[in-house]
């Protein structure tokens, strides 16, 4: 594709080591940006289309009324897009005031980021993209240094604990930056959202084992694992778990592993914000909120980080 290039990390190597490192400890866990290999991009699209996960169609609500309010922007830089539906609201807005611009996407999934690249540039003939496979950490000194508008979108900042989001937002100080944060609310509301009735959600919860079968010779029996989402009302986030049905061994590229009987592995967190909670994260990231815009039921919130 003329207009794109890609830079590539060392993803699999750290998918080994998060593996090794998680699956050992106590309790145990798995970081949930490896839910998304081809298979679980997939299935997270899906998810997005589901009648119970109201998060895509809110903030894509929020998106739509007001993107002609957002900064004009020459590079923008996107954590997490997946497949760019919410970057071409975006873009649509943009292109009228700046005649060329550069995209940088940032995701785990290589699938995703050629996905999304062929239809954006299919679509803005004055685009240009340069993405960048890894994690998102490993980014930072990846992307540009000049002053951009950073996306970061879809909720993505609640896979983090606070502290780690004030990390993140910290290292992005000296850009403009739109975040998605979702809201607390009625916790059946929440519980639907993680617990479809189609079960894709418990599906792609799974999918991290099969992931770990194929890329690292993992043994994992899925139907021995079953998914399990529930709201921390103290900690005010959703957590993501599978559990394991009966005592088992599992092996992994040389490493055996035994786990008991409903025993779980911790594969995310979502965390929920209050207004307050977001300006305090705000100020103990060295940002301020510029703008903040949410739906009619408060549901979801879009906001405008300087």
């Amino acid at each position: 594709m003329d207009r794109f290039s890609i830079l590539e990390t060392s993803i699999n190597d750290s998918f080994a080591e998060a593996v090794r490192t998680g699956l050992g400890a106590r309790p145990r866990s798995l970081p949930p940006r490896y839910f998304y290999d081809a298979e679980g991009t997939r299935l997270f699209d899906r998810i997005c289309e589901l009648p119970e996960y109201y998060v895509t169609r809110t903030e894509m609500t929020i998106l739509r009324r007001h993107a002609q309010e957002l900064p004009a922007a020459d590079t923008v830089i996107e954590f997490g897009g997946g497949t760019g539906a919410k970057t071409r609201l975006l873009f649509d807005a943009f292109f009228r005031s700046s005649p060329h611009m550069t995209y940088v996407p940032v995701d785990i999934s290589r699938t995703a980021l050629l996905d999304s690249a062929r239809s954006l540039l299919e679509t803005y003939p004055r685009l240009q993209i340069h993405a960048i496979q890894a994690e998102f950490e490993r980014a930072f000194d990846l992307i540009p240094r000049e002053p951009s508008l950073v996306l970061f979108l879809g909720s993505n900042i609640g896979n983090f604990n606070p502290e780690e989001s004030r990390r993140f937002l910290s290292a992005l100080r000296g850009h403009q930056l739109l975040v998605g944060f979702d809201m607390q609310k009625d916790q059946d509301v929440l519980h639907a959202a993680y617990n479809d009735c189609q079960g894709v959600t418990a599906r792609f919860n799974l999918n991290v084992l099969a992931r770990i079968n194929r890329e690292l010779g993992g043994t994992f029996d899925l139907s021995a694992w079953e998914h399990l989402a529930f709201y921390d009302q103290r900690e005010t986030r959703i957590e993501m778990h599978l559990v394991s049905k009966h005592s088992q061994v599992v092996r992994i590229g040389g490493e055996t592993y035994a786990f008991d009987a409903d025993e779980r592995i911790h594969t995310e967190n979502s965390y929920k914000y209050s207004v307050g909670q977001i300006h305090d994260i705000a100020v103990q990231s060295g940002l301020r909120v510029e703008k903040l815009w949410t739906d009619e039921e408060g549901w979801f919130s879009v906001v405008l980080l300087s």
